[in-house]
């Protein structure tokens, strides 16, 4: 999969089959439309493509109220988001830079600017809340009426659902907000996981005998948050058991940047104390235990990870 920032790109496709959108989470339904788009890539002789956006433009929009409250929660960073649609065989994404330039276009200079003379469109497939253009003042009909006079077919795909409820990016954090990793998981299609490569920290776990591997989130704010039982992959042939911190580190920063910290039960003698740095892991968030808390002390703080790593032992116990 190739992945371009913006559309001024040699390499990019002469003509494609498109699909617009954000894309947090990659989730089910996202995964649908996916596939649809690439079947009908398919049949037309095109490759599929992404467009999405970096920042959210919900993002943009509440910096530039002063709002900072409004943005949403992220699910996934750039990089797990480009891993899924990767996974979903789609062979190119471009990821559009989402300032005051592109949010003032105008439906129709939209559609001429980057969709005909960016990306040679041949076929587009949207959602069906799908809105665009400044102010929103594009939808559906708009894009399917400038398709026949520019030369590319437009389609629409319906809502899709699991067990009878609507699957979308909101109910994705609506339940990572709940700690409901299981509703988390059947509207993702797969457990949730963050992935990135693994940074020096403090160091203070080691100090308090509970050694960490940390990666950054990239955004404020975290859709999931929270103390976790986890499983890493990439350490080892097999993924090892662990329970992690994903917050802000209240008793020890509190700086406000998201960091995900993760403690593995196993840990070989073998590896020494600095095996996992630079190494990309991914870390599944697989039950949540609590809410991060603010320990009065670093003895407290050390007595709180090692009732949390007892407890994270008893969940894979009672869940081998």
């Amino acid at each position: 999969m190739q992945v371009f920032r913006g559309f001024h790109h040699p390499g990019i496709a002469p003509a494609c089959a498109l699909t617009i959108g954000n894309f947090d989470g990659v989730h089910r339904g996202h995964q649908a439309m996916l596939a649809l788009l690439r079947s009908e890539a398919q049949h037309r002789g095109l490759p599929s493509c992404v467009m999405s956006f970096e920042p959210h433009p919900r993002d943009h929009f509440a910096r530039r109220a002063g709002k900072p409250e409004l943005a949403p929660a992220r699910i996934a960073t750039l990089r797990d988001k480009l891993s899924e649609l990767q996974r979903c065989g789609i062979d190119q994404v471009v990821v559009l830079r989402f300032d005051n330039a592109l949010a003032s276009l105008t439906p129709d200079e939209f559609i001429a600017q980057v969709l005909v003379r960016g990306l040679g469109t041949r076929y587009v497939l949207v959602g069906d809340d799908f809105r665009f253009g400044a102010k929103r003042a594009g939808d559906y009909a708009m894009l399917d009426a400038s398709g026949q006079a520019h030369g590319f077919d437009v389609a629409r795909m319906m809502s899709y659902e699991v067990h009878g409820s609507r699957v979308s990016s909101s109910a994705v954090r609506d339940a990572l907000a709940s700690g409901d990793m299981a509703r988390a998981a059947a509207l993702l299609g797969r457990p949730y996981s963050i992935s990135g490569h693994v940074v020096h920290g403090r160091k203070l776990g080691r100090d308090l005998g509970f050694r960490t591997l940390n990666l950054r989130f990239a955004h404020a704010r975290s859709a999931a948050m929270g103390i976790f039982v986890v499983r890493v992959h990439g350490l080892a042939p097999q993924p090892l058991p662990g329970v992690a911190s994903l917050g802000v580190r209240p008793t020890v920063e509190d700086t406000g940047r998201v960091l995900l910290e993760t403690h593995c039960l196993e840990w070989p003698a073998a590896w020494g104390p600095d095996a996992g740095y630079g190494r990309c892991v991914r870390v599944e968030l697989l039950h949540k235990l609590h809410d991060e808390r603010r320990y009065d002390t670093l003895d407290a703080l050390r007595d709180g990870i090692a009732r949390d790593e007892r407890d994270a032992r008893a969940w894979f116990a009672a869940n081998p």
